[in-house]
């Protein structure tokens, strides 16, 4: 009777506890608007490169600051697996950096977005693109 005693205690010490896993995310591109005309035309490209600064608070009151880089197609990603108790409740998605020579002023209105992050387990929250110009419009746009 003893060493069934000691192996339930055993595997109940060491059999973790489950939690209900939540897994988020945020994904957005960064794109420069060679022509500064506020739609997307054959001359606009993305930016691969650009760093995005994501800012969250969970359901607990945690803040959580992510950094991401866009990749070669333009597109950054955020994502983070934790307990449903500690989820994302409300992100702040901002640019922080274009790398690109060309293409470095921040376009206007573009200094972040707030949003809140209703998702279940699972799904993404996609942020609308952010844009850049270039210091001087080329020719070809006028």
């Amino acid at each position: 009777m003893g060493k069934l005693l000691i192996a339930l205690f055993l595997f109940a010490y060491v059999t973790p506890c489950t939690v209900k896993a939540w897994t988020g995310e945020i994904h957005g591109r960064v794109v420069c608007d060679v022509c500064a005309d506020g739609s997307v035309g054959p001359e606009d490209h993305i930016l691969q490169g650009a760093e995005v600064a994501v800012l969250c608070i969970t359901k607990s009151g945690e803040v959580l600051n992510y950094q991401a880089f866009t990749n070669s197609r333009g597109i950054y990603t955020v994502a983070e697996t934790m307990p449903e108790s500690d989820r994302w409740d409300a992100c702040l998605a901002r640019p922080i950096s274009s790398f690109h020579e060309h293409c470095t002023h921040l376009g206007d209105g573009f200094s972040g977005v707030k949003f809140s992050y209703n998702h279940v387990s699972g799904y993404s929250h996609a942020v609308k693109p952010f844009v850049y110009r270039p210091l001087t419009i080329p020719i070809y746009c006028i």
